[in-house]
């Protein structure tokens, strides 16, 4: 049969699909189920005649979102937080991952821009950060207390301002999406510049010794605070994408649909946010004073676990579901 023949024999019920997705048509999970299995037997024809084709990237991402809704159907007694986070946004991640590979270059660049404007500028990192804020962290290099930032509020109220700060700071990256994307990716060249020239200052008035021992705190509460930003900056993308190519959808679905999505993903951020502002408000302070060891594991740990969480699991759930289809 050729394709043409093949997406004209089966556009309606495809669409059928699309109104289910989209919320706009109702199905008791019996018809859920059936379509499913239409669906997949569609997916099995064209992976063998058409594998290459957009209309097989098509059917594959229907019978992906007409699944969950069918897992949702079957769980939604269940835990709803625990379906969120094990399922629902492992499935999204998957989806939208080009999104999480963009703002994650976006990131390297932007903060190696930094650092290398505040190495050819002097006055660079002042200009970005305040002389008031670089002053103090020049004292404090020369002091040999890097760390000596985080020491100057109590704990409790430093860590409920920094999660108060960081969740404004994702909500902005994620809502600013809207225009398009770009003004997510302007919001995350903001703190990328400050984050690279704050970096360097630690060597510029400094050693490397100065700048480990600034890395030995930064980055105890920074991989899960970084992470989550480039996370909201790739949902704030993933929603501007949704509004600017529309695809098979009206400008208007296509944006409701990416915007929902994306807002989850924001969303699932919101955790890791307020659990690197605890760790900045009680931990950080005491990381030139901790064992090293102890140091490094807080560090590589929150670094596996929010990479694996993220751009690991997102495949193996996805892999999972796959085989299920091949089993129906």
């Amino acid at each position: 049969m050729r394709e043409v023949a093949f997406i004209k024999q089966n556009k309606e019920k495809w669409q059928e699909i699309e109104r289910v997705i989209e919320g706009r048509e109702k199905k008791n999970p019996d018809d859920l189920s059936s379509l499913y299995i239409n669906l997949i037997n569609d997916l099995s024809f064209a992976q063998t005649y058409y594998p290459k084709s957009k209309t097989t990237v098509y059917i594959n991402y229907l019978s992906s979102r007409i699944f969950q809704q069918i897992y949702k159907t079957k769980r939604e007694e269940r835990n709803r937080l625990l379906y969120f986070y094990k399922i629902e946004v492992p499935l999204l991640m998957y989806q939208y991952r080009k999104y999480l590979l963009y703002a994650f270059g976006f990131f390297s660049i932007f903060t190696l821009i930094g650092a290398v404007s505040a190495h050819y500028d002097k006055d660079f990192v002042n200009l970005i950060l305040g002389d008031g804020y670089v002053n103090m962290t020049i004292e404090n290099i020369k002091n040999k207390n890097e760390v000596g930032v985080y020491q100057d509020e109590g704990m409790l109220s430093m860590s409920l301002m920094i999660i108060v700060n960081n969740l404004r700071v994702g909500a902005y990256l994620f809502v600013m999406g809207v225009l398009g994307g770009a003004g997510s990716v302007f919001v995350l060249f903001k703190n990328c510049i400050m984050l690279g020239s704050f970096q360097y200052l630690f060597f510029q008035y400094g050693d490397f010794q100065s700048l480990q021992s600034s890395a030995r705190g930064i980055w105890i509460h920074g991989v899960f605070e970084i992470f989550a930003m480039v996370i909201e900056a790739a949902a704030g993308m993933m929603m501007g994408a949704s509004l600017l190519f529309p695809k098979t959808y009206s400008r208007f679905n296509s944006f409701k649909y990416g915007a929902k999505n994306a807002f989850k993903i924001f969303v699932s951020t919101v955790p890791f946010t307020i659990f690197a502002g605890i760790l900045e408000g009680f931990v950080t302070r005491h990381a030139l004073t901790m064992p090293f060891v102890l140091n490094m594991f807080i560090i590589f740990g929150t670094l596996v676990f929010i990479t694996y969480y993220y751009c690991v699991y997102p495949y193996i759930v996805n892999r999972k579901i796959n085989k299920n289809d091949a089993v129906l």
